[in-house]
């Protein structure tokens, strides 16, 4: 997998941009036809614009989204990190009429079919933003704003080398912390062992988390409403356990 970029113009003079390390690889933005049609038809109304720096999936620092007037109507804020093709978006969406959902996604073709996902499901309770997840905590919402959030089968980074990309680290933790309200919940499932155990040994120790299910070997029950996605299919075929896991934020 590449390390983090750095890019530069061809003339000598130019600005050097530097990317941050991401928990994300960048794919092809090409669409096929029925991709293209979805967004051209929804994006206007279900994905929110944001400010940028220098790269596509960047924030730049700016005042908080005022969540509110974008779905028109004050709920609870309910955020997935990764939403891919929307399976579990648009899942949520249906089981939680009453809430108010983002999903962050930074692959043009993957949010062209969460659109068309969610148009089939009949929900307009669900919003896209294409961005870093972590830069769009920061920037995004105000402290103590999220009601729960959703990390399912983020990029478990295998080599040691790479370990630095891993979404899910001290810092994260406590962005995390900082934006859900007190009593929030962030949900968490995995694939890899590896990264299992490394979520546990980071999330464990979070001064501002605790392990709903702590009391029970750590290891959360399945969240219902979470539906079994190609991506995990994937793994199941290939042997591997689905690991969830569930942190309060303590008042």
């Amino acid at each position: 997998m590449p390390e983090p970029e750095q890019v530069a113009s061809a003339r000598p003079d130019a600005t050097r941009v530097h990317r941050e390390v991401v928990s994300f690889v960048r794919r092809s933005a090409r669409m096929n036809p029925s991709q293209r049609k979805a967004w051209d038809t929804w994006r206007g109304c279900r994905v929110v614009e944001v400010e940028r720096r220098e790269t596509t999936t960047s924030v730049a620092d700016q005042p908080p989204v005022d969540w509110t007037a974008v779905f028109g109507r004050e709920a609870e804020l309910c955020v997935e990190i990764g939403s891919g093709t929307g399976e579990t978006l648009a899942a949520l969406a249906v089981a939680r009429p009453e809430a108010n959902i983002i999903g962050f996604e930074v692959f043009e073709p993957a949010m062209a079919s969460t659109l068309s996902r969610l148009a089939r499901a009949g929900v307009d309770n669900v919003r896209l933003v294409q961005a870093d997840a972590a830069q769009g905590l920061l920037h995004l919402f105000e402290p103590s704003s999220i009601t729960e959030l959703c990390t399912f089968f983020p990029d478990p980074w295998h080599k040691t080398r790479h370990h630095k990309r891993r979404l899910v680290s001290p810092g994260f933790a406590e962005l995390v912390a900082s934006r859900l309200v007190p009593g929030g919940l962030w949900r968490l499932a995995t694939d890899w062992d590896d990264y299992a155990e490394w979520m546990r040994e980071v999330l464990d120790v979070a001064d501002a988390l605790e392990n709903v299910h702590a009391a029970d070997g750590g290891w959360a029950p399945r969240l219902d409403a979470r539906p079994v996605t190609n991506f995990e299919a994937k793994g199941l075929r290939a042997g591997r356990t689905i690991r969830d896991l569930t942190y309060r934020r303590l008042p």
